[in-house]
């Protein structure tokens, strides 16, 4: 297939990756953590962590779970937000020979119970904000080992103790729980799992770029969540991707170790967890912000230091710009404002812009991918509406429900081929066989329109297609029109039954202003869109269901929550 994408690189980015390069992503980690031991690596709440301590906490975190007499291979859940004890036990799982599950610290009891069943996980490490939800659930799973840590763990002794205190006690964020000890089943401290490691030696192991490094569970916002495999040779090539394709844009800052990138997005989701392993790829440093929703706290963080690098999603962008404390941040240093997650508006595209004096770069790719796929050039000096080309190594295609290549102009669905692609769904052979064509692409289920320059622009999701008298609607170009409409702050299209068109178009708007009127929302539709692309019913809202990364749940809209 000729790759037409290619000849719109930017200058100086290479067309393929090599992750045969490392023997594994252990071995990119262990390079990274001696090559920069004293360069610093996160800070959270202005405490500071290194390589070298993340190093010397990860080997010993990894020798104590070897103490347990898990096998190698075996699957470590950790359920823990944007804090210093996610990537320590994230490469405490990794170097130690196991398989990382991560798992939303939001999830229900039932949600938790169907992920720790799937994967077969055996041990978890756990938030204590968390550990009432494990302890409805545990009975009903694999795990016998449970690690349980508070939120000030690993933030200095004086100031941790604080903070664990403040979320305890004054906060009261910390529900009574009891995890039970049957036979076999032990529930350790952080520390102490710590400090019992720390008198144990790491065992080798061997892992290869065929092995499992990531259980990455889907969202789950249709049925149950499955989990996509992805192997050390998927991450290494999603992460030698990524450098590929973001150093372009980082060229005042210089030495790329110096970046600084901001963690607002859950470490757990695929998108936030890559750019992550970018940023120990580099030696570079990033802010942790445990609970980016607290917008304010959020604006405050950003103030404290010159940042470089801040990934989101659309809403998070947009409720930044909402927040009246915004504009008083430093935004000189900016190089690189990457959407992905969702679909990013072009309303909160132009005034991000606007605010920032940083284009919004927008990109597409799933936890099925390594949350790689496609991105624009983040040279690029506006938005473009579209979600660019294929990264390196990567291959699209833009197929019909056959399997067959549709040519350029006409909308099918987007298939993807690359070393970043998952093996399959765990323990799931009819679905995986079902998510990949003859030729070896993985059906995503976008509906996309590739154009002669090898950008694709995404139509819509094929399950939230709305069909209005016979007619094709998708709700992501009504929600990027209706953005533009002046009050509105952010909406949500979805289909609902109707007797005479089969269905009719409803649109949920969360007003800026407040004297909006539906009729002026219906006025400017009727201005802006085709008569069947118009909503039949206008809802104001004081805000949308999303999920924890702030994706909008249409499929709650359509349910009437």
């Amino acid at each position: 297939m000729q790759k037409i994408w290619l000849d719109s690189y930017p200058a100086g980015v290479a067309h393929d990756v090599e992750p045969e390069r490392y023997r594994s992503l252990v071995h990119l980690l262990d390079e990274s953590f001696q090559r920069h031991a004293q360069r610093p690596f996160t800070v959270c709440m202005e405490r500071w962590m290194n390589y070298g301590e993340l190093d010397t906490l990860s080997s010993d975190l990894g020798a104590w779970l070897q103490s347990t007499g898990l096998p190698t291979g075996s699957r470590v859940a950790i359920m823990v937000p944007n804090v210093p004890q996610f990537p320590v036990a994230m490469a405490a799982v990794l170097r130690a020979g196991y398989t990382c599950v991560n798992v939303n610290p939001l999830y229900t009891a039932r949600e938790l119970r169907h992920q720790l069943r799937d994967s077969g996980a055996e041990a978890i490490i756990i938030l204590e904000n968390f550990a009432h939800t494990l302890e409805e659930v545990i009975e009903d799973t694999p795990v016998r080992h449970v690690v349980v840590t508070a939120m000030g763990d690993q933030l200095g002794f004086w100031y941790g103790r604080w903070i664990t205190f403040a979320v305890r006690h004054l906060a009261r964020m910390v529900p009574a729980y009891r995890l039970p000890l049957t036979e076999g089943r032990t529930v350790t401290r952080w520390g102490d799992a710590l400090a019992q490691g720390a008198g144990m030696k790491l065992q080798r192991v061997d892992s290869t770029l065929d092995s499992i490094a990531f259980l990455q569970y889907t969202g789950g916002t249709t049925g149950l969540s499955k989990g996509a495999v992805l192997t050390h040779r998927n991450i290494v090539a999603a992460v030698l991707q990524a450098e590929a394709w973001f150093t372009p844009a980082l060229g005042r800052v210089g030495d790329v170790s110096r970046t600084h990138s901001i963690a607002a997005l859950p470490l757990y989701h695929i998108f936030a967890l890559t750019l992550c392993l970018l940023a120990i790829r580099w030696g570079s440093h990033m802010t942790l912000v445990p609970n980016p929703r607290d917008i304010g706290k959020f604006v405050e963080t950003l103030k404290r230091r010159p940042f470089h690098m801040l990934p989101a999603v659309n809403t998070l962008f947009n409720a930044l710009l909402q927040h009246p404390q915004f504009r008083s941040v430093d935004f000189s240093t900016l190089c690189v404002s990457q959407a992905g997650g969702m679909a990013a508006s072009e309303g909160t595209a132009r005034q991000w812009q606007k605010a920032t004096g940083c284009a919004m770069i927008e990109g597409w790719g799933m936890s099925e991918t390594c949350a790689i796929g496609t991105n624009n050039p983040v040279t690029n000096t506006h938005f473009t509406g579209s979600i660019g080309l294929p990264l390196p190594g990567v291959d699209i295609a833009i197929k019909d429900d056959a399997g067959q290549s549709l040519p350029l102009g006409e909308a099918g669905e987007i298939c993807i081929r690359g070393p970043n692609v998952m093996t399959g769904y765990y323990r799931q052979a009819e679905e995986t066989r079902q998510a990949f064509t003859a030729d070896g692409f993985m059906r995503t289920g976008d509906i996309g329109i590739m154009d002669d320059a090898g950008y694709t622009r995404i139509v819509d999701r094929k399950k939230d297609m709305i069909l209005v008298s016979g007619f094709n609607v998708f709700p992501n170009e009504l929600e990027n029109v209706v953005s533009m409409c002046p009050g509105v702050v952010e909406c949500a299209a979805v289909g609902v039954p109707d007797e005479k068109q089969g269905e009719a178009i409803k649109l949920f708007v969360v007003k800026a202003n407040a004297s909006l009127t539906e009729e002026e929302v219906a006025a400017y539709c009727a201005d802006n869109l085709t008569g069947y692309k118009r909503p039949k019913y206008i809802e104001f809202r004081d805000d949308l269901p999303k999920t924890n990364v702030g994706k909008i749940l249409r499929r709650e809209l359509r349910s009437g929550r």
